[in-house]
């Protein structure tokens, strides 16, 4: 028992300290570890595999809609990086510069991509001739450099795992549909498979994308009321198209320049999981994402036909299910604290008694919820938990969200609101980017984003009393 009771007092009450129990989530469950290069993560099996399913459903979906995938090289000539002032400017602070090629020094400096935008720019100018080479819908799974100055598992590291998207297109309506397609791609997934609803919207002139005409983001409310940006879609226009000239030749045989996008979602979607479901006892994965769904704990595993009635279910199981069985010599309390600790959704206790009812017990991991169930019909109850978890997961997600989303209509409500409550602070603004930055010296808030579906707060801006322009939904973030 004692070490039972370690391993749950191993994590810090969230309530006590938010920061100290994500760390300590992330450590237990083993997700992670530090290495021994600053700011960058070593991605343990457990992390890894969950990266992998959300690698596995969203490659299906891109392929979907005709994306490709590709892979760009990681090191980006430093001419090539400047050829959009923009792009450069908004990365520079972050990028990491290769000068030395064994012990010679390079004749031109090689950043280690922060992101791929220049890359495909300069390959799309050689590819596209003609308006029968578009669209271009290519993506790639890779790592990425940024040299950040505080770091934290998950939500921001100095190198970390995502996708991007890069699409170039014949005209800006196809290039906006494309952007939209593929932030309501992110935002479907996150619900239908993560369990977390998004607030959906455009970001802010000041925090768009470097180098986009317009960027649009997922927003997600996590358990202590602040903010992650959850996955973005940049529209180019034909910027970038202009920087590195991407010409074709269109159906008149008239030159004209494409019209390019950029979307992505990284493994900092994990740390959303982690601080949307997790509690004091550790993570817990919503079924459809988790790499295991349910562990079998066979009781008294030493009594004659318990393992083998385990290793029937599991064989049984593993058609449909993700399952494995915890045969190892710990105690049966101790395997309870880690499926708990680990967040595997369910597990399935079978023991001499058990086997004598021809029942087992199915425990879900987000209520403890227990439920005696035949093994006659082990696999329909195990299912009918699962999607009912699912949806629960997601209804307390929303609630969560639609409890600390709050609306202030007088700047003096509007700093109370961002002081003393958790969540979001729906506010009109007036548009202008020296009020956005007023606001954040004054609060600490930033614009979220500006969602799609306006409301009317009122006729003038939060802060400055101007005439308003947008309804924008603020908060602290990550």
């Amino acid at each position: 028992m004692a070490k039972e009771k370690k391993l749950v007092e191993a994590i810090t009450a969230m309530e006590d300290d938010f920061a100290q129990w994500y760390t300590d989530v992330v450590k237990k469950a083993e997700l992670c570890d530090y290495s021994s290069v600053r700011g960058c993560m070593i991605l343990r099996p457990n992390g890894f595999a969950i990266w992998e399913n959300i690698q596995r459903v969203l490659d299906t979906k891109f392929k979907e809609t005709g994306v490709e995938n590709v892979a760009m090289p990681m090191f980006i000539p430093e001419s090539l990086l400047k050829k959009e002032e923009d792009h450069v400017e908004g990365f520079a602070p972050e990028v990491a510069w290769v000068t030395h090629g064994g012990d010679k020094k390079l004749q031109e400096r090689l950043c280690v991509r922060p992101t791929s935008e220049t890359l495909f720019c300069d390959f799309y100018a050689n590819i596209i001739q003609s308006h029968r080479d578009l669209p271009k819908l290519y993506n790639q799974w890779v790592s990425v450099c940024r040299w950040e100055k505080t770091t934290r598992p998950f939500l921001r590291t100095s190198e970390f795992y995502w996708q991007e998207g890069h699409t170039a297109h014949a005209t800006e309506e196809e290039a906006e549909a494309r952007t939209v397609q593929m932030l309501n791609m992110y935002a479907d997934f996150c619900e239908q498979y993560l369990a977390i609803p998004v607030v959906k919207g455009q970001k802010t002139e000041k925090e768009k994308f470097a180098g986009a005409n317009s960027t649009y983001t997922i927003e997600a409310l996590m358990h202590d009321g602040k903010a992650l940006q959850s996955g973005t879609s940049h529209n180019f226009g034909d910027g970038f198209a202009k920087a590195f000239d991407i010409q074709y030749t269109d159906k008149n045989n008239k030159l004209q320049y494409v019209h390019q996008t950029s979307w992505g979602m990284s493994t900092r979607i994990i740390g959303a999981i982690i601080m949307v479901h997790g509690d004091d006892s550790g993570l817990v994965l919503p079924p459809m994402i988790a790499p295991v769904q349910t562990v079998i704990v066979p009781i008294m595993q030493k009594k004659e036909g318990v393992l083998e009635k385990a290793e029937e279910i599991r064989a049984r199981l593993s058609g449909d299910f993700k399952v494995k069985v915890d045969d190892s010599d710990k105690s049966p309390g101790w395997k309870f604290s880690e499926q708990e600790v680990r967040g595997i959704p369910t597990r399935i206790e079978i023991g001499p008694k058990d086997i004598e009812k021809n029942q087992a017990v199915i425990v879900r991991r987000d209520t403890r919820e227990k439920i005696v169930v035949s093994l006659d019909e082990i696999e329909s109850k195990l299912d009918e938990v699962l999607k009912t978890m699912q949806a629960d997961m997601l209804q307390r997600a929303k609630n969560h969200l639609e409890e600390n989303t709050h609306e202030a209509k007088t700047w003096d409500e509007f700093k109370d609101l961002i002081d003393r409550q958790q969540g979001f602070v729906k506010a009109m603004w007036c548009g202008e980017t020296q009020c956005e930055e007023a606001i954040k010296d004054e609060t600490t808030a930033t614009t979220r984003c500006m969602p799609f579906e306006q409301e009317n707060l009122g006729d003038v801006c939060i802060h400055c009393g101007k005439p308003a322009k947008k309804m924008v939904y603020f908060g602290k973030a990550y």
